[in-house]
């Protein structure tokens, strides 16, 4: 079994980061990792702790043996450099912030001041998921699975992306490195702009923007996941993943609510024969059939709320006094579909490589590598 936990509040001196279960073998690029995190930190519309002040850099501190995997625990941590801004007193919290996790934790564990639920429920958490994702993906692309995202709308600024369901590995691919080539990290170069004038509109009326971002994997077997148990389905434990990140409320496999209003003999994926083997004549499914990859390309949709901390007045009772209260603000990014879609890659990623140990193994990679290699389907009559 592979897993990570991360620990550390937002404005704590760091965080830590765990990843339990990984193979031996892997040669670990730290630059890669480091990359990832850089990417985690940009887009158009972050605050200045993403952009001015923090300089994000795994440093791993075990699991590690010149470079390789050794099978042991993998740690690493992460520094806040903001920690050096806290003033050493703070005075306490008590007006929970509509849309965090405040009110909600303050029941859970009582702690009156309502920081104790804010510094760890923060969405600076993810530098951890993306740095356990950016070791998951190292492995993944050694088995020639690949992983990518891009935004595909901002606010009602919607890009104009081929239907995704028509779509192959190369043109996912292709989607993905044009999204890197701008700061909303759209494929549509033409709808960047008004995506960043929906977003200084926001910031002008003190207010943020949320999006769409798709996250999609190519090169993955047919069989991954099971049908045969409620929690082992793979379209469940992607969902659970993908909502799992901070603001995100809404997940869709594939052509998702669109295939609500379809009838049955349209929403589906024709098999075909090609030669000596199956193919598809298009992938509404998303790569997913019966909680199981079906060996099409992985397409997952998620919807990002507009972030909760605004500038606006939003109206909160101070559970100090009982008074009715402004909700305090927070520095806040004003939009964070762009760096969203990053931490999807990563929970796509972890969640994929899981699946994958289950089928392969998951000691050693040259022992991963021989059984993926092993596993083909056998050629049709």
């Amino acid at each position: 079994m592979i897993r990570f936990l991360t620990a550390g509040e937002s404005h704590g001196p760091e965080l830590t980061v765990i990843v339990d279960g990984f193979p031996a073998g892997l040669a670990l690029s730290a630059d890669r990792l480091d990359a990832e995190l850089r990417r985690r930190q940009g887009g158009y519309g972050r605050g200045a702790r993403s952009t001015k002040i923090e300089r994000d850099h795994g440093e791993i501190t075990g699991g590690i043996e010149k470079g390789i995997t050794t099978g042991a625990p993998i740690s690493l941590r992460i520094v806040n450099r903001d920690f050096a801004n806290q003033p050493e007193v703070r005075p306490p919290l008590t007006a929970p912030r509509p849309g965090h996790a405040d009110l909600a934790g303050h029941a859970k564990f009582g702690n009156p001041d309502l920081r104790a639920v804010r510094e760890r429920a923060s969405a600076r958490e993810t530098a951890g998921r993306v740095a356990a994702g950016a070791i998951a993906k190292q492995l993944l692309e050694v088995l020639r699975i690949e992983v990518g995202s891009f935004v595909t709308a901002i606010g009602d600024v919607d890009a104009s992306v081929p239907p995704l369901g028509d779509l192959g590995a190369s043109e996912l691919r292709a989607l993905a490195v044009a999204a890197e080539a701008n700061d909303v990290r759209t494929p549509d170069e033409a709808s960047a702009p008004r995506m960043r004038i929906a977003i200084d509109r926001a910031k002008e009326t003190l207010d943020t923007i949320g999006g769409v971002f798709v996250v999609f994997a190519v090169g993955l077997p047919a069989g991954l996941g099971s049908h045969v148990q409620w929690d082992r389905r793979l379209s469940g434990r992607l969902a659970q993943a993908i909502a799992s990140i901070h603001a995100i409320k809404g997940v869709e496999m594939g052509d998702g609510f669109a295939l609500a209003r379809l009838p049955g003999s349209h929403a589906q994926d024709p098999i075909v024969r090609d030669g000596q083997a199956l193919a598809r004549t298009s992938n509404h499914a998303g790569g997913l059939e019966g909680g199981m990859t079906n060996g099409q390309p992985l397409i997952i949709r998620a919807a990002m709320k507009p972030l909760s901390s605004v500038r606006a007045p939003v109206a909160t009772v101070d559970l100090a006094t009982g008074a009715a209260s402004d909700a305090p603000y927070v520095r806040s990014d004003v939009c964070a579909v762009p760096a969203a879609g990053v931490v999807g890659e990563a929970m796509v990623a972890w969640v994929l490589l899981e699946a994958v140990l289950e089928r392969y193994g998951g000691d050693r990679v040259d022992a991963i590598c021989a059984a993926r290699e092993r596993d083909h389907p056998a050629a049709l009559p």
